[in-house]
């Protein structure tokens, strides 16, 4: 009998940022006799029958911490015992359960897909077994515990869509939280170079950085004279997202290196186009596709390129490398082949 531990934020198929993490979860649920889901919160019925969940949400972080090491604890002594502790984007919970899991056996795994190092980034790379991420160029440490494994898109969510290619104005969208690590100011400096093309900006400000940051690109979208032309908004739920792929011509993408995007996978997915600057992405979209970080000149000419190409193969093309590579069901085998 296989079972498995899965330590995440949130289990919440709704929720724009972590809604994306419930597939995962399901697709590995699907591979084991028992996944034990250790998360923060969760919403009822999310999971198959096989998921068991136990929530370790508190108040304060060391009851919390304490809260999670006695739920884990109690998984490790049940038989059968896991065969792996899985910690989803949560550096400490890789420190915390290391301590308990690795003595008995029981793999420690981290999957993390960041640009950002930490000392506690550090401490949980020593602590853990392998450490599991989409290459070599989304884990900001060099590490030979380090194993790529594709990003995890539920493809089976994100049908391949036939776009007309005759529709006005031609739209592109970027995706994701206003943050000045996403590069919006660049896609707005592009935009404004090819008239033809409208740009809408979809996503949450969950910080005080990130507000003070939306309310400066509402300021330059005034002063470059786009406010025909751009539209900013909120997020849309986690359900929307197809929909919103399929309204749209193409996405863009100017994320700072060290950190693929699932966007631009989830795009790609749909059979959108995409134009992405982040160098991790070489594999997946042809040199065309592709621009250099901070530039919008050749974002600009990227865009022409989408503009005059046929993004009806263009997508179908990047639909077959993320089904290949980067699906759900690809990074799922690939995290229960290393749990052993």
């Amino acid at each position: 009998m296989k079972k498995l531990v899965v330590v995440t934020q949130q289990v919440d198929p709704t929720n724009a940022i972590l809604g994306a993490t419930v597939p995962k979860l399901r697709a590995l649920a699907a591979r084991v006799d028992e996944l034990v889901v250790l998360t923060d919160s969760a919403s009822e019925g999310a999971l198959p029958e096989n998921a068991r969940v136990r929530t370790f949400s508190a108040n304060r972080r060391a009851r919390r911490g304490m809260r999670f090491e006695t739920a884990l604890a109690r998984e490790l002594a049940s038989r059968p015992r896991p065969s792996a502790v899985l910690a989803h984007m949560c550096p400490i919970y890789a420190v915390l359960a290391a301590p308990l899991a690795r003595p008995t056996g029981v793999k420690v795994l981290l999957w993390f897909t960041h640009w950002r190092k930490s000392r506690l980034l550090k401490t949980a790379t020593r602590a853990s077994s392998k450490v599991l991420s989409v290459d070599a160029r989304t884990f900001p440490l060099r590490t030979r515990k380090l194993v790529a494994i594709g990003h995890g898109i539920d493809v089976a969510d994100l049908p391949c869509v036939k776009r007309p290619d005759d529709r006005e104005p031609f739209t592109v969208l970027a995706l994701g939280r206003t943050s000045p690590a996403k590069g919006l100011v660049t896609i707005l400096r592009a935009v404004e170079q090819v008239p033809e093309v409208r740009l809408r900006i979809v996503g949450p400000s969950l910080t005080d950085e990130e507000r003070m940051h939306r309310i400066a690109l509402e300021r330059l979208v005034i002063d470059l004279g786009l406010i025909d032309r751009v539209d900013i908004s909120g997020p849309v739920p986690r359900h929307a997202v197809p929909s919103l792929y399929a309204d749209v011509d193409a996405l863009v993408n100017d994320m700072r290196e060290g950190a693929a995007d699932k966007v631009v996978y989830e795009a790609a997915a749909t059979c959108l186009p995409v134009i992405a600057s982040n160098h991790s992405f070489d594999t997946l979209l042809p040199e065309p596709l592709r621009f250099e970080h901070g530039d919008p000149d050749s974002l600009a000419d990227a865009i022409r390129f989408v503009l005059e190409a046929d993004r009806q193969a263009l997508g179908r093309t990047l639909h077959g490398t993320v089904v290949r590579e980067h699906s759900v069901d690809v990074w799922a085998d690939r995290v229960v082949e290393l749990a052993g």
